[in-house]
């Protein structure tokens, strides 16, 4: 097959991308325009390999973890979420402190390290039975129950990572006591997202602005940070690289994103969104890609294996370089109907690919060599489960899990 003309610029964009260790804005934006060109998108997918090679070699890594989600009741109503429940609803469920005090231990038993706590947006805003229940249990607000939630898997030997939608700095600075790191999917910077009949139109705290301010307000706290990407929700090619570029500046900015998600949209039974379309196959590994390519070296990408498990190879061969946290004990509550690999399997389709799997904690070696990152209790019990490399300390193998 010759080449064409277009595949020939997207090298060359490509190549200088990688050699500066990073796209700007105007080849990425021709980049995105042409990604459904097979060869436009072999060349992208090449050089995202050769931007993570230099990068970090060949290591692929991910987090043992235990899925807490605290609570499901939430305020937004996304037309794409199967998570978030009404308080009437049989499914409707807030942990106590002992239920998570149970998990922890069931964790660490298991050889886990990091306690993912995922919840609603402030339900308490929308329901007065959970403002009720709180104040039963002591409780202001959903985030004090959570602090202690965080507490007590701190103490329980495990390392907490959260994602609880919109926190003040107040909140975080709260929640910095026990967490090594937090997160909050950015999803899309379009506020055209928010309109009549888009996908947040019930959701406001996916106002853009809101996400923005709160991944600023975490880079003001220095809290290392998960952000991301949510692919095929109506967003389009333009919105995607301004969402890639707005994380990029973040992280130029205060030095604290860890680490960008690059999820695909699984259309759900029950949802407002249940006939849209799932992206292609190459659509997925295209954006993943130019992830790569314009978040530079300091960033890792992210693709949860479950959402895509047919495409970890062609994931790996563009520039994937963490599979998130996979759990050997609970299910994916935001898609649980998308099972999480064995860790077996993960480590073999990691080596398939000539890449090889490696065990982190919730927060990356980058972060973990900077104490000013950390409240200092939490510095020392992180660094106590980490190797002079800043992975995880081999403890159990994963036949055992």
């Amino acid at each position: 097959m010759s080449v064409t003309p277009s595949a020939s610029q997207a090298t060359r964009l490509v190549e200088e991308a990688v050699e500066a260790g990073g796209l700007e804005r105007g080849p990425a934006d021709w980049l995105a325009a042409n990604l459904g060109d097979p060869q436009v998108l072999g060349a992208v997918q090449a050089g995202a390999h050769e931007a993570k090679t230099r990068a970090q070699g060949d290591v692929v890594s991910f987090s043992r973890n235990v899925f807490i989600p605290l609570t499901n009741l939430c305020r937004d109503r996304c037309a794409y979420c199967t998570f978030a429940k009404q308080p009437d609803s049989p499914e409707a469920r807030t942990y106590t402190l002992a239920e998570v005090a149970e998990l922890t231990k069931g964790g660490v038993q298991m050889g886990c390290i990091e306690a993912l706590f995922c919840l609603g947006d402030k339900p308490e805003i929308a329901y007065r039975a959970h403002r009720d229940w709180l104040a039963g249990q002591g409780y202001r607000s959903t985030t004090d129950l959570l602090v202690q939630g965080c507490k007590v898997s701190f103490e329980g030997g495990m390392l907490p990572h959260t994602n609880a939608g919109i926190l003040d700095q107040e909140e975080m600075l709260a929640l910095r006591r026990f967490n090594p790191s937090m997160g909050l999917m950015l999803e899309s910077t379009s506020p055209r997202l928010r309109g009549k009949g888009q996908a947040h139109q019930y959701a406001p705290d996916k106002d853009p602005k809101l996400r923005l301010r709160m991944h600023e307000e975490a880079g003001e706290l220095k809290i290392p940070f998960t952000t991301g990407m949510l692919l095929g929700i109506g967003e389009n090619d333009e919105e995607r690289v301004d969402t890639l570029f707005a994380i990029r500046q973040l992280d130029d900015r205060y030095a604290h994103i860890q680490e960008a998600i690059i999820q695909p949209f699984h259309p759900k039974p029950g949802t407002r969104m249940r006939w849209a379309a799932a992206l292609p196959d190459a659509a997925v590994i295209g954006w993943v890609a130019m992830a790569r390519l314009v978040l530079g070296p300091g960033v890792q990408v992210q693709a949860p294996p479950n959402l895509a498990p047919g495409l970890m190879g062609e994931l790996m061969k563009g520039g994937v370089s963490d599979w998130g946290g996979v759990s050997p004990i609970t299910v994916d509550y935001i898609n649980p109907e998308a099972p999480w690999p064995a860790l077996v399997a993960l480590r073999d389709q990691t080596e398939a690919a000539g890449q090889k799997l490696v065990e982190r904690l919730p927060v990356y070696p980058r972060h973990l060599a900077d104490p000013d990152f950390f409240d200092p209790a939490v510095l020392e019990a992180t660094r106590a489960l980490a190797e002079d490399t800043g992975y995880a300390r081999p403890r159990s193998s994963l036949e055992a899990a």
